[in-house]
C-alpha cells in the first residue's frame, strides 16, 4: 500500500482543518436513489424469473444529491441549487438532504413534474448479502420550464457569490443547461472557483475551473485514444485547450488520478491502498466533493486531488451510495 510521503501529512491535515470554514454550492440534477431489500426462494410460475419477497427499503440523495451530503460529511457548509417534482419522492429527497445539514432553500419543487429515479431492487436468498438483481429508472419526460430555469440561474448567482467554491453536478436532466453555464462563467471571472462533473456534456461547460473525467470521458471528449502511447496526456491537454479550464481531474480507477494544470507538468496520484471495490456508485460524487472542499477550503489542485484519492479509495469500499466523512479522511491520513 502507498503511504503519503511525511512532508505531506501536515498540509492535508490542516486543508482538512479548514474545511468546517468553507462553503460550497452544489448545482445540478438531484435524483432519488431507492433502495428495496427483499429475499428470494423461488422462481415464478408466471414467467423465468425469482420472486422477491419485499423486506425493507430506503432513500438516499444521488446525483448531485449525493454529491452534497458527501461535501456535507466532510463538514463544508452546503447550499443546494435545483429542481426536485412536487410529489412524496421530491419531498423525501430534500427531507434526506436537510436532514445531513444541506441548506435545500434553493431546490425548487415543480408541480406536475416528477422527481427523477433510480430504484435498486437488491435480494438474495436467506443468509446471504443481497445483491443488485435490476434497476428501473424514472425520469422526467419534459425538460425544465422555462420560468424554473431562469429561478434557478438567479438563485445560483446569488448564492455562488457567497460561496468559497461552485460544484456542478450534471447528469443530463437540465438543471445546468446553457443559461446556468453562462451564469458559472461569470462567477469564475468573479473569483470563485467552479468545478464541473459532468457525465454526458463535458464539451459544454466552457472557461471553468476544473472539469473531472474519467478515462472513457476524457477519451470521448477528445476523440483521442488512450490506448495509443502517450495517450492519456495528449488527450488531456486537447479536452483541456477546447474547454479552457485550469484544471482537468482524470480519474483513472485502479490507477489513481492524473492532474492536469496550464503551464505545468501533470501530477499523476497513485490509487490510495489495495483494497478491490466493494461498489462504485457514487464514487465520482465523492471524488468531485472533496476536490472542491479542498479548493473552497483554499487549498491547490494537487492537495486537492490527493485529498479526493483517498476519500474515493474509501468510498468504494461502502455498499450503495455512501459518503466519506472529514472524521474517516483524518484517520486514514494519521493511519500508520
Amino acid at each position: 500500500m502507498r503511504r503519503l510521503r511525511e512532508p505531506e501529512l501536515p498540509a492535508l491535515a490542516s486543508l482538512l482543518g479548514a474545511f468546517p470554514r468553507a462553503e460550497v454550492v452544489v448545482v445540478g440534477d438531484f435524483v432519488a436513489d431507492e433502495y428495496v431489500y427483499g429475499e428470494t426462494d423461488r422462481v415464478s410460475r408466471e414467467a423465468p424469473v425469482l420472486i422477491v419477497r419485499y423486506e425493507s427499503s430506503e432513500l438516499k440523495p444521488g446525483g448531485a444529491g449525493n454529491a452534497a451530503q458527501n461535501l456535507a460529511a466532510l463538514g463544508v457548509k452546503v447550499r443546494a441549487v435545483g429542481a426536485v417534482g412536487d410529489d412524496p419522492l421530491g419531498t423525501a429527497l430534500l427531507d434526506e438532504l436537510e436532514e445531513v445539514g444541506v441548506d435545500v432553500s434553493g431546490i425548487v419543487k415543480v408541480p406536475g413534474r416528477p422527481t427523477e429515479a433510480k430504484t435498486r431492487i437488491l435480494a438474495g436468498g436467506r443468509s446471504t448479502r443481497r445483491q443488485q438483481m435490476i434497476r428501473l429508472d424514472r425520469a422526467p419526460a419534459e425538460p425544465l420550464p422555462a420560468l424554473v430555469e431562469r429561478r434557478l440561474v438567479r438563485t445560483l448567482e446569488k448564492l455562488g457569490r457567497r460561496a468559497d467554491a461552485v460544484l456542478a453536478s450534471d447528469y443530463g436532466s437540465g438543471a445546468v443547461g446553457p443559461l446556468a453555464i453562462d451564469a458559472l462563467r461569470g462567477l469564475v471571472k468573479s473569483g470563485v472557483p467552479v468545478c464541473v462533473d459532468s457525465r454526458y456534456n463535458l464539451r459544454a461547460f466552457t472557461g471553468l475551473t476544473m472539469v473531472k473525467p474519467n478515462e472513457v470521458e476524457l477519451e470521448a471528449a477528445s476523440g483521442v485514444s488512450l490506448a495509443r502511447r502517450g495517450g492519456l496526456d495528449r488527450a488531456a491537454r486537447t479536452l483541456q485547450r477546447r474547454v479552457g479550464c485550469e484544471v482537468l481531474l482524470v480519474t483513472r480507477g485502479r490507477n489513481g488520478m492524473s492532474v492536469f494544470r496550464r503551464g505545468a507538468a501533470p501530477v499523476h496520484v497513485p490509487a490510495h491502498g489495495s483494497q478491490d471495490a466493494v461498489d462504485v456508485t457514487g464514487a465520482g460524487d465523492t471524488v468531485a466533493a472533496t476536490f472542491c472542499a479542498g479548493l473552497a477550503a483554499g487549498g491547490g489542485a494537487v492537495q486537492a486531488a490527493r485529498l479526493a484519492n483517498i476519500a474515493g479509495a474509501l468510498v468504494v469500499q461502502k455498499p450503495g451510495t455512501a459518503t466519506v466523512t472529514r472524521a474517516e479522511l483524518e484517520a486514514e491520513l494519521l493511519r500508520p
